[in-house]
């Protein structure tokens, strides 16, 4: 997420009340998470595991909860809790606005696009030429549609990311700024539901099909010319290439991928990234060609 102007690190450190380690008028350009960040934008971490992905990762200034040396060209933020720091960022730059009217007077609508009844499109958001928007559908703030996309009743765009810390009182949750982005000749099926990213984009590329009763998380790409058959979930962070096929009742484990023309028979769990251009089954996901050749043999074995 970028912020609409730029901010330095002394105004950042005064936001949220704590030491910072660099020039005070350091440039912040943004906040992400650290599979998008980028040069300007501060990324957040909280445990020694990972002091060393954010510190070299592109991000230049680094939420951190420990006084660590600054490696040369960033900046530091020392929290006692980065993971609320940052949610006060979030806050601070990305204010949650109530809606007024079913369709926000900041919404952005291209011609012949026909929006049926019931439909709630939220502030900032952005719907191409010649869609078709089907009753109860709900089109939260900040989401980008594309032309000639098709949304059937019942589905939920931009709903929060589940992204949770857990700490002795309960759950906090990550707020989420991120967007929905739907390309040119998207079709959704009824009821399903596509979260927003937590301070990026989830995006669905151009021509792809997804039907009913479908899950997409947070910050998840899928490319162009997929087909997503009913009861699919996808967790978190995936990357879905081009032209991948995914039958039904496929479940998807987070920050995974899966490659260019990849063909997932139905039921079958994803718990690793898989090339392209092969075909899949079972729980745990192997080659289908595979799997039938062990169940053959078992079934020779028992007969024996």
């Amino acid at each position: 997420m970028k912020f609409q102007k730029k901010q330095t690190l002394e105004k950042i450190a005064e936001i949220i009340d704590t030491e910072f380690v660099g020039s005070g008028d350091f440039p912040v350009l943004g906040m992400n998470e650290i599979h998008v960040v980028e040069p300007g934008d501060i990324v957040f971490v909280d445990h020694p595991k990972y002091y060393d992905k954010a510190l070299e990762s592109a991000a230049t200034i680094v939420l951190i909860n420990k006084k660590v040396a600054c490696p040369e060209g960033k900046a530091l933020l020392i929290s006692e809790d980065p993971f609320r720091d940052f949610n006060r960022l979030m806050l601070h730059f990305n204010t949650f606005n109530k809606a007024s009217n079913s369709i926000a007077l900041t919404a952005k609508i291209g011609t012949d696009t026909i929006i049926q009844p019931n439909v709630f499109i939220g502030s900032n958001v952005t719907i191409g030429n010649n869609c078709v928007i089907h009753a109860n559908v709900t089109i939260n703030d900040d989401c980008v549609i594309g032309n000639n996309v098709t949304i059937h009743s019942g589905t939920v765009l931009g709903g929060d990311a589940f992204y949770y810390k857990n700490r002795p009182e309960g759950f906090d949750k990550l707020i989420s700024g991120g967007r929905v982005v739907l390309e040119d000749f998207v079709d959704l099926g009824a009821n399903c539901t596509i979260d927003r990213g937590v301070t990026g984009d989830t995006t669905i590329g151009k021509g792809t099909k997804i039907d009913n009763l479908v899950q997409v998380g947070h910050d998840t790409v899928i490319g162009q010319k997929c087909l997503i058959a009913s009861q699919v979930g996808i967790a978190g962070c995936v990357r879905i290439e081009d032209e991948v096929t995914l039958w039904g009742q496929v479940g998807i484990r987070s920050d995974i991928s899966i490659g260019k023309k990849a063909v997932v028979l139905g039921q079958t769990g994803v718990t690793k990234s898989v090339e392209g251009g092969k075909v899949y089954s079972g729980n745990p996901i192997q080659e289908a060609r595979q799997q039938l050749k062990e169940i053959a043999f078992l079934r020779k074995q028992l007969k024996s």
